[in-house]
């Protein structure tokens, strides 16, 4: 029988063992550093995508977002334009060889019973409807009827927003600077905004969101060059702003009230949902990395981001993150909970 001393000896090795194994568990989920505060605290997820042997996602210079499935969708620049992974970062399939090189913008929406993806791409001047599967269903091209474009060339589309009568806004972002409005067929209805930086104009309206205020709905634009958020209702009118806050914001998603803004200089930012800043999230410190596509993979830090340029959350809080980066990088931040 073990005296009372080798019975605690055994007790606190055996618990030194576990807790061994757990820390190594730990390191295998690639649990990183821990982020934010408050009710917006989050695990850096140390190499979360894990992709097939070979292979590489190249540019990653579009957005993320998640079926109803939980399934994740990523864009690159390259002939794998559509990425999919599951929630532990298992690669699951790839897709879309036809729109390599400007596969900007994704919104994902229901037609009856079935979830189908807006893509808009500033390779081929259009806006398509398609299938998870990457089946195209319909292309609308550049809006001709404005009057705003001598050629499709001009018409760079960055994001699309569905509307909640089907119709659907585009973000010119990287083009000319107008949103233009389109009805549920694909059909032409009117344009609004134009370059400036008063109140309703734009320079590089790069990301758009569809949102409710009470029972009106309104678009919100990451007026990029100009720093600021701005909303507008569904005519076009402007509504308010949000400025002195963020750097240069690229896309927002929107969950249970707080905004995540994807700020391209380097860092995340939370509102809350009176626009108030609630956090901000792997600000890099180094001024020369932020904003930088070009910035090679051993300078890269966790808990560090480059050149945010879009930033969705889950069904459960945890928050996906795309660098706007040539190597190719999404970041999960996994929300930790008191």
């Amino acid at each position: 029988m073990l005296s009372r001393v080798q019975l605690l000896r055994t007790v606190v090795f055996s618990t030194l063992l576990v807790a061994g194994a757990l820390s190594a568990f730990g390191s295998r989920r690639g649990d990183g550093p821990v982020l934010g505060s408050g009710s917006h605290r989050y695990r850096w997820v140390r190499d979360w995508a894990k992709l097939p042997p070979g292979m590489e996602l190249g540019n990653t210079h579009g957005c993320v977002v998640l079926d109803s499935k939980g399934r994740v969708y990523l864009n690159t620049d390259t002939e794998n334009a559509v990425v999919v992974f599951d929630s532990e970062g298992n690669f699951l399939r790839s897709f879309g060889k036809e729109l390599a090189g400007g596969l900007h913008g994704m919104c994902l929406f229901r037609e009856g019973a079935e979830e189908l993806f807006l893509l808009a791409h500033t390779g081929r001047h259009q806006v398509l409807k398609s299938t998870l599967e990457g089946e195209i269903r319909s292309v609308v091209g550049y809006p001709e009827e404005s009057g705003i474009y001598a050629s499709a060339e001009q018409y760079l589309p960055t994001s699309v927003a569905i509307a909640p009568d089907g119709g659907f806004f585009v973000a010119d972002g990287y083009g000319a600077s107008w949103i233009h409005h389109y009805d549920a067929a694909g059909n032409y209805l009117a344009s609004f905004g134009g370059p400036g930086s008063e109140p309703g104009k734009f320079q590089t309206p790069h990301g758009i969101l569809l949102e409710h205020d009470g029972d009106a709905a309104l678009l919100l634009v990451a007026d990029r060059e100009n720093h600021r958020l701005q909303s507008f209702d569904l005519s076009g009118t402007y509504r308010s702003a949000v400025e002195g806050i963020l750097r240069r914001p690229c896309h927002m998603h929107r969950r249970e009230g707080d905004l995540v803004v994807a700020d391209l200089e380097g860092r995340v930012t939370i509102l809350d949902a009176k626009n108030q800043l609630l956090v901000q999230l792997g600000d890099n410190p180094d001024p020369a990395k932020r904003a930088q596509n070009g910035v090679p993979r051993d300078a890269w830090r966790d808990g560090e981001f480059l050149a945010p340029h879009c930033a969705h959350w889950d069904a459960a809080g945890d928050l996906y993150v795309v660098d706007w980066v040539s190597a190719g990088r999404i970041t999960k931040l996994e929300r930790l909970r008191d």
